[in-house]
């Protein structure tokens, strides 16, 4: 399958269609109807591939799997999800490793402030003993399972409605949203920020009303969004790397035989090395389209905000919060952060 930013960006019908063959071509005979929600547009990598994934574990089932794709919240916002896909309501799940530490706190250790200088460190991390350690927390404190691959989500960049963001004292005040998770409440309390926690569903109508001034996410979701439509400010400040775990409700996947849990694993994992590949691509291209379209664009000098985040304590806080282990994994990757 070959993907152009028009196939990722275009249009939305044209993308929904093989999630519904899929499912009405297996659902008679499927032994396994199993569902995946997520919170990104249809347009979005992540459900470009979910949909291709979808239709290969059907048919390599031979029908005895029907996976189903709802992108986009039809199951609810991350919240809801989360609950769902912890009680078994709901199959299958990817959230950002931040929201999950609200329910395994050393999910979040991936998201660390200026932590992780490029994609080069990020995947030894991921695909390493970070990773690792990550997902045996997440098995053992929780009745969820992640798969081995986390998908992307990109290094996220601070939108803003009123000024560009160039230095620390910029953010001073600035009503941002942020993710329901406290991580990222405390980073911006760092900076003297004044964040709001606001489930992603509700954003767009949360900047267009003015409840808040800012937001922060990768270009990728910038786009599929449109929130340049209610932004006019966009500063690369590649302030966190963040990803998706592909979680799983680990009663509702052990119910299926060893043969389809390997035809869903294999499929998972590739399906999210192939949207890594896609976000990269697609964040990499999109400054020159969302120029076009009236964003104005700035960069930013990490040194800076990183010092800030060192005088504010918000590295010692959290590798307090994480302790020695998880610190040394993570600091094993990006270099020295206290």
């Amino acid at each position: 399958m070959t993907l152009t930013r028009r196939h990722l960006l275009g249009g939305a019908s044209a993308l929904a269609l093989p999630v519904l063959s899929v499912g009405n071509a297996f659902a008679q005979k499927a032994l396994f109807t199993v569902k995946y929600g997520n919170n990104l547009p249809i347009t979005h990598p992540m459900n470009t591939r979910a949909n291709e994934m979808a239709a290969k574990i059907n048919a390599e089932s031979k029908g005895r799997i029907d996976f189903q794709v709802y992108p986009n919240n039809q199951l609810g916002n991350d919240t809801d999800m989360l609950s769902q896909v912890r009680s078994g309501a709901l199959d299958f799940f990817t959230l950002s490793p931040l929201i999950l530490g609200t329910l395994v706190p050393a999910a979040q250790i991936s998201g660390v402030g200026f932590a992780f200088k490029d994609y080069s460190q990020v995947w030894a991390a991921m695909d390493g003993d970070l990773g690792a350690y990550v997902r045996k927390q997440i098995a053992a404190s929780s009745s969820l399972f992640a798969f081995d691959k986390i998908w992307d989500n990109g290094y996220r960049q601070i939108t803003t409605g009123s000024k560009p963001i160039a230095t620390p004292d910029d953010l001073k005040g600035l009503k941002i949203r942020t993710p329901p998770s406290p991580f990222w409440v405390s980073m911006f309390k760092a900076f003297e920020a004044s964040p709001a926690t606001i489930n992603f569903a509700e954003v767009y109508s949360s900047l267009q009303t003015k409840i808040v001034d800012a937001q922060e996410n990768p270009l990728a979701i910038i786009a599929t969004a449109k929130l340049n439509e209610v932004q006019k400010f966009c500063s690369i400040t590649n302030h966190m790397w963040d990803g998706f775990w592909f979680l799983g409700n680990k009663k509702s996947f052990e119910r299926m035989p060893a043969d389809l849990q390997e035809i869903v694993t294999r499929n998972v994992n590739a399906a999210g090395l192939n949207e890594r590949a896609d976000v990269k691509k697609l964040n990499d291209g999109l400054q020159a389209e969302l120029k076009s379209k009236g964003m104005t664009f700035n960069n930013t000098e990490a040194d800076a905000f990183r010092a800030k985040l060192r005088s504010a304590g918000f590295y010692a806080e959290w590798h307090k919060k994480f302790g020695d282990e998880s610190w040394a994994i993570l600091e094993k990757y990006t270099g020295k952060l206290l």
